[in-house]
C-alpha cells in the first residue's frame, strides 16, 4: 500500500515557476447564436434561435435567449450564456428596485444604461456579451431599441441583429426592412431573417421564438417554430415587396419546368 504523503512541483522555486509561465490570456471559446430586433411603425419585432453550441458541439436546443426583464422590457442575449443570464435578470431586479424608490416605471433608456455601466465595471475581464434592450416608454409613449456590448458601449438603433449568424440576418432585414410594415409583415419578415441565419449558420437551430413589443407591454407571438418547419415553408417561397405598395406579399415561387 503507497504511502500518503505531498507531492510537491519538479521544480526549485514553485512560486517563481507559476508566475512565469501563468499565462494572462483570456480563455477563448467559439459562440454561435442569431438574435434581431427592429422597429417599426407597430412596435418592436424580436426574435432569437434557441441553440447553444460548445465549439462544434451542440449543447441544447432549447435556450431562451430572449430575457423577460418585466412586462414591458425585453433584452436578448448572445455570447457567453451564463454572463448574459445572469446580467439581465439581474438587471431585472434593479429595474424593480428603480420602481419601488421612484414609484414609476424605469425608461428603456435608463435600464440599458445600467447594463452598460456593469458591463463597463467589468470591462476587460472575459464577459462575452452582446445584448439588446428594448421596450415601451409610456413617458414618451414610444418604443426604444438598444445595443450594448461586453464592452460597455452602447447604441440606439432601429435594427440590429447580434450573433454568428447575424450577417446572414442582415442580409435580409436590409432588404426588406421598412418603418412602415404592417403587423404581420413584420411577423414574417423575422421569422424569414432567423430562417436564413439558421439555414446558413452552423451555430444558430433548434426553434425560433418572436415577441412583439407595444404600447401595452410585449407579447409572444411564437413560442417555439420548428427551423424545420421554417424550411419546409419557405424553400417553396419567395419574399416579394411592391415598393408601390404599402406592404410586403408573400407570393409562391412560380413552377420550373424540370429539364433532363
Amino acid at each position: 500500500m503507497a504511502s500518503l504523503g505531498l507531492v510537491f512541483p519538479d521544480c526549485e522555486d514553485p512560486k517563481s515557476f507559476v508566475k512565469q509561465n501563468a499565462s494572462s490570456k483570456l480563455m477563448q471559446f467559439d459562440k454561435g447564436t442569431t438574435t434581431l430586433a427592429f422597429r417599426y411603425q407597430g412596435g418592436v419585432m424580436v426574435a432569437c434561435d434557441s441553440r447553444a453550441s460548445q465549439g462544434s458541439f451542440v449543447a441544447s436546443q432549447t435556450v431562451q435567449k430572449v430575457i423577460e426583464i418585466n412586462d414591458y422590457l425585453l433584452g436578448t442575449m448572445a455570447g457567453g450564456a451564463a454572463d448574459c443570464s445572469f446580467w439581465e435578470r439581474y438587471l431585472s431586479v434593479l429595474c424593480r428596485m428603480h420602481e419601488l424608490r421612484q414609484s414609476k416605471r424605469i425608461t428603456v433608456a435608463h435600464a440599458s444604461n445600467l447594463l452598460a455601466n456593469i458591463f463597463w465595471e467589468y470591462r476587460g475581464r472575459g464577459l462575452q456579451c452582446g445584448t439588446m434592450v428594448t421596450g415601451y416608454d409610456d413617458s414618451t409613449d414610444s418604443t426604444s431599441l438598444y445595443y450594448v456590448s461586453d464592452d460597455g458601449s452602447r447604441i440606439q438603433g432601429d435594427l440590429f441583429s447580434v450573433g454568428s449568424g447575424s450577417t446572414y440576418a442582415y442580409g435580409v432585414l436590409d432588404t426588406y426592412y421598412r418603418w412602415d410594415l404592417s403587423d404581420q409583415d413584420a411577423l414574417e419578415l423575422a421569422k424569414r431573417a432567423i430562417y436564413h441565419a439558421a439555414h446558413r449558420d452552423g451555430g444558430s437551430g433548434g426553434v425560433v421564438r418572436v415577441y412583439h413589443v407595444h404600447k401595452n407591454g410585449w407579447s409572444k407571438l411564437i413560442q417555439a417554430e420548428d427551423f424545420f418547419d421554417l424550411h419546409k415553408h419557405y424553400s417553396n417561397e419567395i419574399l416579394k415587396i411592391d415598393p408601390t405598395k404599402p406592404h410586403n406579399h408573400m407570393i409562391q415561387a412560380p413552377e420550373v419546368a424540370q429539364t433532363l
